[in-house]
C-alpha cells in the first residue's frame, strides 16, 4: 500500500528485456537503501526489487504490466518517480494507493497559471474508472485531486513543489501517464453493479 507522496526520482541506467519481462536498473538516492523483495512503487507501478548494487536497484516488469502502464515506453536516462510502501504507523499525506495502474491517459495540454501548472489528460473511462471533482486520482503515482472532469478527460493543478520534485516536468501534450482510479470509487461502483443485476 502506498500514499501516492512521491519520496524521490530515479534515472533509469539499464534496460534489459528477457521474454516478455524487462528489467529496469535504476539509480536513486534511497536504492542504497532498499532490500531484495521490497515493494517500491515505479511511476505508481508496485514492482519487486530483485537486484542491487551500486546505488542501483533492478526491478522486474512482466508484460502484462508493460501493456497496462508506460513502462514499456521508458528510456535509457529516464526519470521514474519513486515512493516505498507506507508504514502502518505513518500518516496517510496523500490517499489510498494499492500501486495496481488500471490504465494509461495521455496528456492533451500543458497550462501555466502564475507559478502552478495545469495538466489536462484524456483517458478510456469504463464504469469502474470513476473521476468525481475534487475526488483523488493517481497519475504516475502521485496523488492529486481531479479537476473538471469531464466524458473522457480530467485535469490536474501541480504546485511547484510536485513540478520540481517528480517527473510532471518532463510531462508534455502526447505523453502517456499511469493512472490508478480511488480505490474506494471503485468498490462503490462494483457493488452498486452487482446490486443492480449487471455483474
Amino acid at each position: 500500500m502506498f500514499t501516492g507522496i512521491i519520496e524521490t526520482m530515479g534515472a533509469v541506467t539499464a534496460i534489459h528485456q528477457e521474454g516478455g519481462n524487462v528489467h529496469f536498473t535504476i539509480k536513486s538516492p534511497i536504492s542504497a537503501e532498499l532490500k531484495i523483495d521490497q515493494s517500491v512503487a515505479h511511476n505508481g507501478v508496485c514492482l519487486t526489487v530483485v537486484a542491487l548494487g551500486g546505488g542501483t536497484h533492478t526491478v522486474t516488469a512482466i508484460e502484462e504490466t508493460l501493456n497496462r502502464s508506460n513502462l514499456g515506453e521508458v528510456k535509457e536516462g529516464g526519470r521514474i518517480n519513486l515512493e516505498r510502501a507506507m508504514k502502518a504507523d505513518s500518516r496517510l499525506d496523500g490517499h489510498m494507493v494499492q500501486g495496481h495502474v488500471d490504465g494509461t491517459a495521455t496528456c492533451i495540454a500543458v497550462d501555466e497559471r502564475d507559478g502552478s501548472w495545469y495538466y489536462r489528460f484524456r483517458y478510456e473511462p469504463t464504469e469502474e474508472h470513476l473521476l468525481v471533482d475534487k475526488g483523488s486520482v493517481t497519475v504516475n503515482g502521485v496523488s492529486l485531486t481531479v479537476v473538471e472532469p469531464v466524458e473522457d478527460v480530467f485535469s490536474v493543478a501541480i504546485i511547484p513543489y510536485t513540478y520540481e520534485h517528480t517527473n510532471f516536468r518532463d510531462i508534455r501534450p502526447g505523453h502517456t501517464v499511469n493512472l490508478e482510479f480511488d480505490i474506494i470509487g471503485k468498490y462503490i461502483a462494483r457493488y452498486a453493479r452487482l446490486y443492480a443485476g449487471k455483474m
